[in-house]
């Protein structure tokens, strides 16, 4: 993996720690938290994004797949953030409680643990590819 630049390391930790703030606050102070979130979400995920692998270790590159896949359940957290404040698609009380409201937290989940899993096996597997070398 190439190494991140000073720019990007500063945004990638940034766009982490407002996606902290945002959960967080998704809990207390709802009308900020999905918009903290939303841009934490597209700075971390635009970094990841850019983060590119060259080698030809099949490992790496199905755990990059996967945490893209995690990627866009960040994205899509953000938007369900933003659907809890109100009940925008028109369902009824009873359907919008069931299927949106605080759903948003399984989807944080989801891809926290994704996220979690991929950074350690991608690790990992560097580690073993530069012991070949």
């Amino acid at each position: 993996m190439k190494p991140l630049s000073k720019l990007q390391n500063a945004i990638f930790m940034v766009g982490a720690l407002l996606m902290l703030a945002g959960a967080v606050m998704g809990m207390m102070v709802r009308n900020v938290a999905p918009y903290l979130f939303a841009v934490g979400a597209l700075a971390y995920v635009a970094i990841q994004v850019q983060q590119r692998y060259e080698g030809d270790n099949f490992t790496i590159h199905r755990l990059r797949r996967i945490m893209l896949l995690s990627d866009v359940l960040l994205i899509l957290v953000a938007a369900l953030m933003f659907a809890d404040e109100g009940n925008p698609f028109g369902l009824d009380h009873l359907t919008w409680l069931q299927y949106v409201h605080n759903n948003w937290l399984v989807v944080l989940l989801i891809a926290a643990f994704i996220q979690l899993y991929t950074v350690f096996r991608i690790d990992s597997e560097l580690q073993k590819e530069a012991k070949k070398r």
